[in-house]
């Protein structure tokens, strides 16, 4: 079975962010950043070499494959800030309709900047989100 690529390491969140170019970009992620923190009183790690993830939690497959995952993270990508919200999106369709413009995946958000979205909303989405899956974490 293939490794996940994808792991928690040592390089520095603050100067990945930093090293963002587009100033908007930046000062996106770093609101993003601080609602994160804010919401899973968590410190941001990175997780490979673009994504900032928050607390983690472990999984197991039915295959066999299992793994460890962040809570809750986000990723500035070329096209869209990438949220990632692990529970997917089908329990919030209430606060889906009042989020903004956005697009989905399975569990990532993609947004343009965080002027399309509605702010309290998002903490909303974001808290209610790691509130199920520390729930789903205690029960396994």
């Amino acid at each position: 079975m293939a490794e996940l690529k994808t792991k928690v390491n040592d390089q520095s969140v603050e100067k990945f962010l930093n090293g963002i170019a587009d100033d908007e970009t930046r000062q996106d992620c770093l609101t993003i950043l601080a609602i994160m923190k804010q919401t899973t009183k968590a410190e941001p790690k990175m997780w490979g070499s673009s994504i900032v993830g928050f607390g983690s939690y472990h999984y197991k497959y039915e295959s066999g494959r299992e793994g460890d995952w962040f809570l809750t993270g986000f990723s500035p990508r070329k096209q869209n800030l990438t949220l990632y919200i692990m529970p997917g999106f089908a329990r919030y369709d209430e606060l889906m309709k009042k989020l903004g413009k956005y697009k989905t995946g399975k569990s990532c958000l993609y947004i343009k900047n965080l002027e399309d979205i509605n702010l309290p909303t998002l903490k909303q989405l974001i808290q209610q989100s790691v509130k199920h899956m520390t729930k789903a974490k205690k029960a396994d």
